[in-house]
């Protein structure tokens, strides 16, 4: 048997010894030629191992890798091209490698566990924040003894500034992980702490982190939490408040903390290193789709950058597309994935404005959803619209829909649950698809087709990606345990 497999090698040697002093029939191929200019580029990387002055992470929340790959079509369909070939900016960043998301107590996580894991090192159960898994979820008289430390107490204690910006509310799970310790994730104001918990709400610990030095920056939505619930009392848009004591904003100008809360009052904010708080909706800002009057992602990046770079040892920032997750729960994935571009535009900014020798850049989701893509869809499906037939004959798509057994056609992405579900509770749950045409399919307020009936489409379990570039970035490789992330990157902030 030896002798045979030995053979059977030196054969296999010897074909490929004479291919690689002959040319490839196939040489001259565009994919080949793409392919090999592709390994070339990989073949000469070298790793940076700089201390990182600067560490950057993007949370794309609810962006695992089918969200993102329908992100990767919608936004190159609208440059004009298929959209599978298009590459995101952090898709071409040069190293990657796979979250597993679960939660300690949960197969399908919550974003308040993976933003603790991603921002303490330790995986936690579903719910919490900033504490490890011996608390069992609203049990306030044990957050003390279970906290850990966060992403503003570790950078701040190397002398670095810390900033976060979001879409979604500043006291929403994945921000508030990075600055606070928390029972449950929906202590966001002091009207929601339960009677007998001695815990401080979410809001009020943000202010704290600032008034310590452990928070510099702050950009995102979520103004009601900062504000009074008061008869007559509203906020600049006339929003009521939900605190029952101390005007958060009010404490945070008295601590000279520079505050904006719209397009027009954030670009006076000074960028010279004051610390900068801007609340730009009550709760969490507006769908890219529908922005008005308040800053986009990229537009609070760069200014969260600008102003935190004033700071020669450096700075920690925590950037996350909050509202991907929640059009992906309003089975909604035409702003989905519009989020999803606003993100990358972020994802651009962010490294158009930093070095990769001295600023660790890390890419990444905190879980992904039910997102399924369905059918043989030919090249060029539009995303959001109806799968097309392969055209056998050539590239493009046939004009012509798949059709399901049912003799209708289906949409080329769809999700598993959600309100988009063709089963109803006044059929006693039973149900057929409506008919769909590629005008209803690429409405902006399209729900998706989904199977299981959920009054909210839910998170999935899978792995998401994690990309990265800059000092230490190298170390993102495999498949890796969530909390690993948060090593990667205070290793490259303390590395000699």
């Amino acid at each position: 048997m030896k002798h045979i497999v030995s053979s059977a090698l030196a054969l296999a040697l010897s074909s490929t010894a004479v291919f690689a002093q002959d040319a490839l029939p196939q040489q001259d191929n565009e994919w080949f030629q793409a392919a090999q200019a592709e390994l070339a580029k990989k073949a000469g990387r070298q790793p940076i191992t700089n201390k990182a002055k600067n560490v950057i992470i993007l949370i794309a929340d609810g962006n695992g890798v089918g969200t993102n790959y329908a992100t990767r079509l919608f936004d190159g369909q609208q440059k004009g091209g298929y959209g599978d070939e298009h590459v995101l900016p952090h898709e071409a960043f040069p190293y990657i490698a796979l979250a597993k998301t679960y939660n300690t107590n949960a197969q399908t996580p919550d974003s308040a566990g993976t933003g603790t894991a991603m921002h303490t090192g330790v995986k936690t159960k579903a719910g919490v924040l900033g504490v490890d898994a011996s608390l069992n979820r609203g049990d306030c008289s044990a957050t003390e003894a279970a906290s850990v430390a966060n992403a503003s107490e570790i950078y701040s204690a190397m002398g670095k500034s810390v900033g976060i910006v979001s879409t979604a509310r500043l006291t929403h799970a994945t921000p508030a992980s990075v600055y606070a310790h928390s029972a449950d994730r929906n202590f966001e104001a002091d009207s929601n702490l339960p009677e007998g918990c001695d815990q401080k709400d979410i809001a009020t610990q943000m202010l704290d982190a600032f008034e310590a030095g452990r928070l510099d920056l702050a950009l995102g939505g979520g103004r009601r939490n900062f504000v009074l619930k008061r008869d007559g009392l509203v906020d600049e848009e006339g929003k009521a408040g939900r605190r029952n004591e101390e005007d958060l904003i009010a404490r945070a100008k008295t601590l000279g903390i520079a505050y904006a809360w719209d397009d027009a009052t954030a670009a006076d904010l000074p960028l010279d290193g004051t610390p900068v708080i801007g609340l730009f909706e009550s709760s969490h800002m507006k769908y890219e789709a529908d922005r008005t009057g308040e800053p986009s992602l990229a537009e609070m990046t760069e200014m969260a950058i600008k102003s935190l770079q004033n700071n020669d040892k450096g700075y920690f920032l925590s950037i996350e597309a909050g509202r991907v997750d929640h059009a992906n729960h309003a089975g909604n994935l035409a702003r989905t994935v519009r989020d999803g571009v606003a993100f990358a535009e972020a994802v651009a900014k962010a490294d158009e404005l930093t070095n990769d020798e001295d600023t660790l850049i890390i890419v990444t989701a905190d879980h992904e959803h039910a997102i399924a893509f369905q059918g043989y869809a030919g090249r060029g499906s539009n995303i959001l619209g109806l799968s097309r037939q392969i055209n056998p004959n050539g590239t493009e798509a046939l004009d012509e829909p798949n059709l399901a057994q049912d003799g209708k056609p289906y949409t080329t992405a769809g999700f598993l649950n959600g309100g988009g579900a063709i089963l109803t509770e006044d059929q006693d749950w039973f149900g057929t698809r409506p008919q769909i045409t590629e005008e209803e399919a690429t409405d902006i307020d399209y729900v998706q087709q989904a199977l299981i009936p959920m009054s909210s489409e839910t998170h999935s379990g899978e792995d998401v990606a994690i990309y990265a570039k800059g000092p230490w970035a190298h170390l993102i490789d495999g498949t890796v345990e969530q909390n690993y992330i948060f090593h990667v990157m205070h290793h490259a902030a303390t590395a000699e």
